[in-house]
């Protein structure tokens, strides 16, 4: 039995037009296709971000390599290759920040510094310690790791917990012990 030929192309425009319709075309889809929820939508060599406010320089900040989480559900940008941060104060001194890794938070401004963790004060004063968090809104150093803090020659302090603020002018921690005076807190 044959089939007519008009019957034969009015099946195969039929089947046509309903592959053309069953297909979908969501460009936002087919681009996730190859992209994974954790790569960086940014990458940095060799960085040197300065933090100004109001024509002032508040921070600066050098690293080897900075990886851009942005895209992740709870953001953030990470310093695999550590940092070296200075801080200045309202009258321009200097603080020196050092961590072999570092990781800030977008939601919280909570940077997360982490592996040999050195402060130094504008006044010399030097905190020595694994991980260190810094709050950028309260402007307020916090961890709860051992730490080694060297108010000057002579005054070497310990401490398991520790709680001070950018300029190392209110300090606290859980117990200290060591040598040294302690009116130079």
């Amino acid at each position: 039995m044959l089939i007519p030929k008009k019957i034969t192309i009015n099946l195969f425009i039929a089947f046509s037009i309903a592959m053309l319709f069953s297909c979908e075309s969501n460009f936002k889809d087919v681009q996730k296709i190859n992209v994974s929820n954790f790569a960086p939508i940014g990458e940095a060599d060799t960085v040197n971000l300065k933090y100004t406010d109001s024509g002032r320089v508040k921070a600066i900040l050098v690293a080897s390599k900075m990886l851009d989480f942005g895209n992740a559900a709870f953001p953030y940008t990470e310093f695999p290759k550590g940092v070296d941060v200075t801080l200045y104060d309202t009258q321009q001194k200097e603080s020196y920040i050092s961590s072999d890794y570092a990781i800030t938070y977008k939601g919280t401004d909570i940077i997360d510094l982490q592996g040999n963790v050195k402060i130094t004060s504008n006044d010399g004063k030097l905190l020595e310690t694994t991980q260190l968090y810094y709050d950028q809104k309260r402007e307020w150093f916090f961890t709860e790791k051992k730490c080694k803090l060297t108010l000057g020659p002579g005054n070497i302090f310990y401490t398991k917990g520790f709680d001070a603020s950018r300029d190392f002018n209110d300090i606290s921690g859980q117990a200290f012990f060591g040598e040294g005076q302690a009116n130079d807190f």
